[in-house]
């Protein structure tokens, strides 16, 4: 067990966590036909529109109530009526989801008695449904965010419904990436049961190609999906940011659930697969038994340049731990660990200590290790510190295809260890030439004479040699 401690510097350098607003947006994304909103200035809306559409290298659909300074101390309600007309018009959107700031918290807006007065006034709403979360930036971080909008998602559209027996709800963490939402997704359908991923950014997010153009998000889940989660038979959180969400919707329909830490490694992938063979009633399919196989062999081939490596990681909760548990796992020493917000997840990693801190503690702190692991932000301490890099989580902005990574399940998990331990292996000092220096005997018997026959090593060098 990993015991917390708080940073205590006046202030953060080089800041590692993102807002609890950019991580509820975020969440907003991953459901079809949905337009996020944050209450708040412009601002606010255009530096986390910058990062995402650094890291997914796609146009994010992101609007703002723009509060200013007079609609600051007079209330919000003008710019949020204005915002859900606007919207509606002109994007026509099945969802809209609205964030706070840490601008209209401050203030104090009542937000829910907002949409209560709009609905009134304006009827033509009626066919919108509108899902609000409060996400104040000055307390928490991105995973924070994430966590709280699956549950209003989950508080506002989902209701009981008769149960589906091979229906299962899938809850993907913020730290899952578009093709690791399609893997589990794969993986539950191969026992024959039918997941609803709520929200699927692997819809939204997965860098295709739409055949047509509209203002709001293209894929993910749909409102019927969302809707259909409360027949659902069982609920899977992966990451213990969704204990929070699954809680919701065993309250609101009974659903029983069980979350899974992580889902990077050989154990919790076993007991993954079991759930899901108890669950259908069927066997593991030899796909994944063959995939066990070669994960094995594939830890057995890395351990021998991951062992006893010194690590440095700064990540968000559940991340964190996915990527602390496999390092240790192949026999690495956790030496840093650095996080955003509190989390049970801390709890289970499995180092002495997790400070809540910020890179410039990573860089500190990475001096004595091997491997610094963190986002993009971090690139400038390797470069420092002339240490490997291992880019992880959000945002990563000087790579491409952040969202075909994968990193969950056997083969996920396979293709970590291959990137960790190449990026080890070109750590390794090859010898050259110059490293085995000649004896005066050897550049005696290669050295080539001039024209005259005569040798040219120096006096000194002809002595030792003929001595």
């Amino acid at each position: 067990m990993a015991r917390v401690v708080e940073s205590k510097k006046a202030c953060t350098v080089n800041p590692l966590k993102m807002s609890q607003p950019l991580g509820a947006s975020f969440a907003f994304l991953g459901l079809d036909a949905c337009m996020p909103v944050m209450h708040g200035s412009q601002g606010c809306t255009s530096f986390g529109l910058v990062l995402l559409v650094r890291h997914f290298k796609e146009a994010i659909p992101l609007q703002t109530t723009a509060m200013n300074e007079v609609t600051t101390i007079m209330g919000g309600y003008e710019n949020l009526e204005a915002a859900l007309l606007n919207i509606r018009k002109r994007n026509a959107p099945q969802v809209i989801a609205i964030c706070s700031t840490g601008l209209t918290e401050t203030k104090g807006d009542d937000v829910d008695g907002y949409l209560v007065t709009a609905r009134q006034r304006h009827p033509e709403l009626a066919d919108t449904e509108i899902v609000y979360v409060s996400t104040p930036d000055y307390v928490g971080a991105f995973e924070d965010g994430f966590k709280h909008a699956i549950t209003a998602i989950a508080k506002a559209l989902v209701k009981p419904l008769p149960v589906v027996a091979d229906q299962v709800t899938l809850l993907p963490g913020s730290h899952l990436t578009p093709s690791d939402i399609d893997e589990l997704r794969e993986i539950v359908q191969a026992f024959g049961l039918n997941p609803i991923v709520l929200p699927d950014i692997s819809g939204s997010l997965d860098g295709h190609i739409a055949p047509d153009w509209r203002g709001t998000t293209l894929g993910g889940t749909t409102l019927e999906q969302i809707r259909a989660a409360g027949a659902s038979a069982f609920t899977l959180g992966i990451g213990e940011q969704t204990r929070e969400g699954a809680e919701a919707l065993e309250a609101i329909a009974g659903t029983p659930l069980e979350i899974f830490e992580r889902l990077t490694g050989l154990a919790c992938n076993d007991r993954f697969l079991l759930r899901l063979s108890q669950l259908s009633g069927k066997p593991v399919p030899a796909k994944y038994r063959r995939q066990r196989s070669q994960l094995l062999d594939a830890m057995l081939d890395g351990h021998f340049y991951t062992g006893g490596v010194k690590v440095a990681i700064a990540a968000e909760p559940d991340l964190l731990l996915a990527l602390g548990g496999l390092l240790h796992d192949m026999g690495a020493e956790l030496k840093c660990c650095i996080s955003t917000t509190q989390s049970p997840a801390h709890a289970l990693l499995p180092a002495e200590q997790v400070l809540l801190g910020d890179l410039e503690d990573l860089e500190t702190a990475g001096a004595d290790c091997d491997l610094l692991v963190t986002h993009s932000h971090g690139r400038q301490a390797a470069e420092r510190l002339d240490k490997p890099l291992l880019r992880v989580g959000f945002p990563v902005f000087d790579r491409i295809g952040n969202a075909h990574k994968v990193s969950v399940g056997y083969r996920g998990t396979m293709n970590l260890i291959f990137e960790i331990a190449n990026l080890m292996i070109q750590r390794i000092a090859h010898h050259h030439a110059g490293d085995w220096p000649l004896t005066p005997e050897a550049q005696l018997a290669t050295r080539r004479l001039d024209g005259s026959g005569s040798d040219r090593l120096p006096s000194t060098q002809l002595a030792a040699a003929s001595a």
